[in-house]
């Protein structure tokens, strides 16, 4: 059951990071997602580039401790939004401003968080109910200084910036006023899911939490 909108921001606020985790195969998933657990991951999201993504989630949901929520990446319709719930997902992300699965958030309550980049697309998102966006490529499209322009005329924006941000910088975009930062491979290293060393991933993920600040 997804877990409400308050309490999820506010989770996501406490957490700080997200973990956004691609494999090859369901199985990958599951024990890469429980080593960076281990390590002290809180949030992460299976992605549905992952092959067989409903089945991680499925066993996820039954392995993970209770506190660690999880949710579902790269949702691209309500269809698959709606799978994922099913599957044991309590929060779905996309890539862009899915108006198909803001219209499902609003109809279970399931916390959402579009893809967006322009102002123009993160005002739209605000104005069809989202109550947090993820600012993707943030990286790339003008990093720290580009959270910081945007949050100048949008100073109450909820932000999870994602897409090429390294973990020693993840405190200085809190400071900044995003409220959580999205980790991908510094948590999950492609070469050590390649090889199935979960004892390599969890050293890792250990590694990029501390220095986010979070461990």
């Amino acid at each position: 059951m997804p877990v409400s909108q308050p309490n999820f921001m506010q989770t996501l606020a406490a957490a700080r990071v997200v973990g956004i985790l691609r494999s090859s195969t369901s199985t990958a998933a599951v024990e890469a997602a429980l080593a960076a657990v281990r390590a002290g991951l809180q949030v992460l999201e299976v992605t549905f580039t992952t092959p067989g993504a409903l089945e991680a989630l499925r066993t996820l949901r039954q392995q993970l401790p209770e506190h660690v929520r999880l949710g579902a990446g790269t949702v691209m319709t309500a269809e698959e939004g709606r799978a994922a719930l099913e599957a044991g997902a309590e929060f779905l992300v996309s890539p862009h401003l899915g108006e198909d699965l803001l219209a499902l958030a609003s109809e279970t309550g399931v916390p959402y968080l579009p893809g967006v980049l322009t102002p123009s697309e993160i005002v739209r998102a605000l104005g069809l109910g989202a109550q947090m966006v993820k600012v993707f490529p943030a990286g790339s499209s003008g990093g720290l200084a580009y959270i910081k322009d945007l949050l100048g005329p949008l100073p109450h924006l909820k932000i999870l910036a994602t897409g090429g941000i390294r973990p020693g910088e993840v405190p200085a975009y809190l400071q900044a006023g995003v409220w959580a930062v999205g980790l991908g491979s510094n948590l999950f290293p492609k070469a050590a899911l390649e090889r199935g060393d979960w004892a390599a991933v969890e050293a890792a993920a250990r590694q990029a939490l501390a220095e986010a600040g979070v461990a």
